[in-house]
């Protein structure tokens, strides 16, 4: 018996159009709630979570520091500043936007993936089976991973950086904000890769040993999108880097598995 939830495998193509124009309505919905939700406490938000990053008592930095003996700071001397008209309403604007994105994404994927299963064959539905919870969960790790790590090194680093003491960092929110949505949300993506390498390892289209032969050819690439999606520095560079080769070598040894259970079936 089929889900309540899920579009029924026998439409016509204009009722599948229609039933994809519904979910994507209410993912919409969903996503517009929470920002407005995100928005009407912007001031908290960008307060204690953004804003946090920059001082000496941010978790990851006393943590660090009482456990690890690293990125002990005493102060980062940074200033913020908005020196457009809009500035501070566009960046309230798209940080309400993008929060809202995140907080729903489970609701969103859960409304597409229920689009597309019932085209799936039986067989392909046990392939997949609870992969909205796996993807969601990857997806938060990226995000929590990109927070509490990845982000507060880039701060730290580029706000006690100085040529010299006579040129002081007054950053404007603009690039202080394009630094940290970015670097968190597309933390949470790159997460998803080991999801990307089950489902397409399952269906046959890449290999272990596909990945393995271009393993040094996805370093390039790696370091190329990381190019992209930070400063142009190779601190930063390094930094997203790093945590993305590893989910491609968890990449590889879920494909493996993958082969493994499919050699003993057979």
């Amino acid at each position: 018996m089929e889900e309540q939830n899920e579009a029924p495998s026998n439409m016509s193509f204009l009722q599948h159009l229609e039933e994809l124009r519904w979910r994507l309505v209410r993912s919409v919905a969903v996503i517009l709630v929470m920002a407005v939700v995100i928005w009407c406490y912007q001031d908290w938000i960008m307060r204690n979570i953004f804003i946090s990053m920059s001082k000496k008592d941010f978790v990851t930095f006393e943590f660090c520091c009482k456990y690890l003996n690293f990125m002990c700071v005493e102060e980062i001397p940074v200033d913020f500043q908005s020196t457009t008209v809009s500035g501070q309403f566009s960046y309230g604007l798209m940080m309400s936007f993008l929060g809202g994105v995140v907080v729903s994404f489970p609701y969103v994927f859960h409304q597409l993936w229920s689009f597309v299963k019932p085209g799936l064959k039986a067989n392909e539905k046990k392939m997949v089976k609870g992969i909205v919870f796996y993807v969601s969960m990857l997806f938060f790790l990226g995000i929590l991973f990109g927070y509490f790590v990845v982000t507060p090194m880039s701060v730290q680093f580029f706000g006690t950086y100085q040529i010299t003491k006579e040129i002081k960092n007054n950053f404007t929110i603009s690039s202080y904000m394009s630094m940290v949505l970015s670097t968190v949300f597309y933390t949470g993506l790159f997460f998803l890769l080991p999801v990307v390498a089950y489902i397409t390892a399952k269906v046959g289209i890449i290999s272990s040993g596909f990945l393995k032969k271009y393993r040094k050819h996805s370093i390039v690439v790696v370091l190329i999108l990381a190019a992209v999606i930070t400063p142009p520095d190779m601190i930063s560079q390094i930094i997203v880097s790093i945590p993305i080769l590893l989910l491609y070598e968890i990449g590889i040894l879920v494909v493996v598995r993958v082969e493994k259970k499919r050699a003993s079936q057979d």
